[in-house]
């Protein structure tokens, strides 16, 4: 038998059918294209986060029994795929399959494999927009939440019994926004619903790509939300760099580019740092936070290949502040330890 070096080889060879989501830092379908680059170390992995590649493989065989295996693999300097932890997962799965790639597995072993030391847990956030996109990637019908949700959101149950509406419902009507009338019943909700109800639409919408009119909306509330509820509307914009790259210019302006929106902008906005004056209010920001802070944030944000070069050119730009300067100069001295 050829030697299995590969998840997709793997997958392929026990006659399975599979997709991949990236779960570290948006929920999104990452295509077999893209993941047959990674997975050959002909490309880095696109969404790095704490040295690391967090993804979910989907998988099911014959009989339509579905699997879901959630993957932590760490990345080497170039921010490509280890291979040795690669091969220890691949090899812990063929063992527990007699070393036959075609046995199918046993929910038991499912189970044990699912405990294995490259497994992680997703948060409950994630997790329920993770649901809802394969269900409806797969053809499968939305949850028993789905219809709760949907009552809340139309009106039909008054504001204040938010309580009782699940994570999950509200990720399933978000991942299918362009069905119905969920749109206008998302729009309303913004300005009907509980403040709980509105922060977990826009935990579930910082992983889709939203309309123009939840994207006006989700900006206006940004615009006016109190400080503990800000970063939310701005997470949720994540899809929409120019309307992010406004909420960073407002944040800046208003004086509140504080620890929370420099991690939320990183966690989820990042791509708005490509823009130069973006970049260069992000990390003029960054600077005025302790040492440690500005460290782990630029170590997080520069691993991100597509924002790489532009950062590390930032390193080389006379025009910064003292204070940025110094906290490069930080930064090479603790890099240098």
């Amino acid at each position: 038998m050829t030697e299995i070096t590969t998840l997709s080889q793997f997958l392929t060879t026990a006659k399975t059918q599979f997709q991949v989501y990236e779960l570290g830092r948006r929920v999104q379908h990452i295509d077999m294209l893209a993941f047959h680059q990674i997975e050959s170390l002909v490309t880095p992995y696109p969404y790095p986060i704490q040295g690391h590649a967090q993804f979910a493989v989907v998988f099911w065989n014959e009989s339509q029994q579905h699997f879901i295996w959630f993957l932590k693999l760490p990345l080497d300097e170039q921010g490509l795929l280890s291979p040795a932890p690669r091969s220890q997962f691949i090899e812990m799965v063929l063992t527990a399959l007699g070393q036959d790639p075609t046995q199918p597995l046993t929910d038991e072993q499912q189970d044990r494999l699912a405990n294995n030391p490259f497994s992680f847990k997703p948060s409950q956030e994630k997790l329920s927009v993770f649901n809802a996109l394969v269900r409806k990637q797969l053809g499968l019908s939305a949850s028993i939440q789905y219809e709760f949700a949907m009552q809340y959101l139309s009106g039909q149950i008054a504001p204040s019994e938010w309580q009782h509406i699940g994570m999950q419902g509200l990720s399933d009507v978000c991942v299918r926004l362009g069905e119905l009338d969920h749109e206008q019943h998302i729009l309303a909700s913004f300005d009907q619903a509980a403040i709980e109800v509105q922060i977990a639409l826009c935990q579930c919408l910082e992983h889709l790509q939203l309309t123009e009119a939840i994207a006006m909306k989700i900006f206006s509330k940004f615009i006016t939300a109190p400080n503990e509820y800000q970063a939310y509307y701005l997470r949720a914009l994540a899809s929409q760099t120019e309307l992010s790259q406004q909420a960073l210019l407002h944040l800046q302006q208003t004086d509140r580019l504080d620890a929370n929106a420099l991690i939320s902008i990183a966690g989820r906005n990042w791509p708005i740092l490509k823009q130069a004056l973006s970049r260069s209010i992000y990390l003029e920001a960054l600077a005025l936070q302790p040492q440690a802070f500005f460290n782990q944030i630029f170590a997080d944000i520069v691993a991100i290949p597509n924002l790489r070069n532009h950062l590390l050119g930032e390193l080389r730009n006379p025009n910064r502040s003292v204070q940025l300067s110094q906290a490069i100069g930080g930064l090479f001295k603790a890099a240098s330890k």
